[in-house]
């Protein structure tokens, strides 16, 4: 991989120091921009091949997000929730102090850059927006209610919750840590072929203060910026049926369907970066 020539910055926020990471050409007229998010159970270092196809055309910002990587929370337990993460990525912008950025969000990075893009803070800040792997949670509710209204689309909703058990299982308590140590991070490690530690621990509270039920997501906010949504159909975690109905709140939207698992962003570093050069 090719010297990237990373600057590390430190962001304080409510609750959390965020580890920052600017890479690639220094911010400049003609210059785009990237913010990269990363998803759970990852790191910024998900997206080190994708810099490295995009440091000599792009400016690109990656961050851990809180509690992941580098980042840390500075409260106990921790506020985990979709308000504080969008805080977060707003912090990171306001302190880097570009505009105009092209914001890229991979599985929970997505479910925060939906959030993102629906926030008033967004307006001449986001230009663009790509979701990969990952929605905004207000449509998944209406989607999944949608579906049970529909008899003949039952097949499609017991498929998505059939994807999504595992959720179910990331609220037990104790249980799921004792897997992720013992058993699931030597052989997420080995096969993502990069370390992610104790990452997959840490990260159980986005599930916890996000997910659990009971818990009420308002219907999505009107969109106004470009949306690419990549859905890659070898997801075993999301149906690629989700993105029926988004264009009901986003106006300017494409989607793209790639041959690809979960983690394409990793896998398929050169057809991203292709992608995001053409926008």
């Amino acid at each position: 991989m090719p010297a990237l020539n990373e600057r590390r910055r430190t962001v304080r926020t409510e609750g959390a120091e965020l580890a920052v990471f600017e890479y690639g050409l220094r911010p400049a007229p003609g210059v785009a921009t990237l913010l990269l998010v990363h998803g759970y159970p990852d790191d910024h270092r998900l997206y080190l091949p994708l810099i490295a196809e995009l440091a000599d055309t792009h400016h690109v910002i990656a961050y851990d997000t809180r509690n992941a990587g580098m980042s840390s929370v500075t409260e106990t337990p921790g506020n985990f929730t979709l308000d504080a993460l969008a805080d977060d990525l707003f912090a990171v912008l306001a302190f880097m102090n570009v505009p105009d950025v092209h914001l890229v969000g991979h599985d929970w990075g997505s479910i925060q850059g939906w959030a993102a893009v629906q926030d008033p803070r967004a307006a001449g800040v986001i230009n663009r927006y790509t979701s990969i792997s990952g929605p905004d949670l207000g449509h998944f509710i209406s989607w999944l209610r949608s579906r049970a209204c529909t008899p003949r689309r039952w097949p499609q909703l017991a498929g998505q919750l059939l994807r999504s058990s595992y959720v179910a299982g990331f609220q037990a308590p104790v249980l799921p840590e004792t897997i992720w140590r013992l058993f699931l991070t030597p052989l997420y490690e080995k096969r993502a072929g990069r370390r992610v530690q104790d990452d997959p621990v840490r990260g159980l509270a986005l599930y916890r203060q996000n997910l659990f039920p009971g818990l009420r997501h308002p219907s999505p906010a009107p969109v106004n910026v470009p949306v690419s949504v990549v859905v890659p159909l070898k997801d075993p975690f999301l149906s690629p049926h989700l993105t029926d109905g988004l264009e009901l709140w986003v106006a300017d939207l494409n989607v793209l369907r790639v041959d690809g698992g979960h983690w394409w962003p990793a896998t398929h570093p050169h057809e991203l970066a292709q992608l995001l050069r053409a926008a």
